[in-house]
């Protein structure tokens, strides 16, 4: 896992068309997933009955996939650092799909590529695409296109 580092507007713009790697693992734990049902009051018992989710249609309890979503923002900082800016700002979501589901206990990480960048008033909007692996599975977790703003 490297770190692409960019400073300022013009080498923004240089990463149209770049890959820019995968993050570190990360492991998706009960107490995770237990806290993200207490913030967004989502107790689904296929994300917070480990017992039951045993016996259900994944055969573990299995993340939500909102906080399979929310951990782009932590693990996208493992892929870009951006400096020489006055603010960014995460503008939206073009496209988000969940194919395959994240067992608690399993391990994730996320690939990214910047598809797009192009001038908006006061700086740049950035298209980058996810994809979030889970550790020895073939399908993703989690496919996105998001939109950044970067402002000079």
């Amino acid at each position: 896992m490297a770190v692409n580092r960019v400073n300022g507007i013009e080498e923004i713009k240089a990463l149209a068309g770049q890959d820019l790697g995968k993050s570190a693992w990360l492991e998706i734990t009960q107490d995770r997933v237990n806290l993200f049902a207490d913030a967004t009051d989502d107790h689904q018992w296929i994300h917070v009955d480990p017992e039951r989710a045993k016996d259900g249609p994944f055969g573990a309890p299995i993340a939500h996939g909102y906080l399979t979503l929310s951990l782009v923002i932590p693990l996208f900082h493992d892929l870009l650092e951006i400096n020489g800016i006055s603010m960014g700002v995460n503008y939206g979501l073009d496209k988000v799909r969940f194919p395959s589901p994240v067992r608690v206990g399993s391990k994730i990480r996320l690939g990214g590529a910047v598809d797009s960048v192009t001038d908006v008033s006061g700086g740049v909007q950035m298209v980058v695409d996810f994809t979030v692996e889970v550790e020895g599975q073939d399908k993703p977790a989690l496919a996105a296109r998001a939109l950044y703003r970067q402002y000079a």
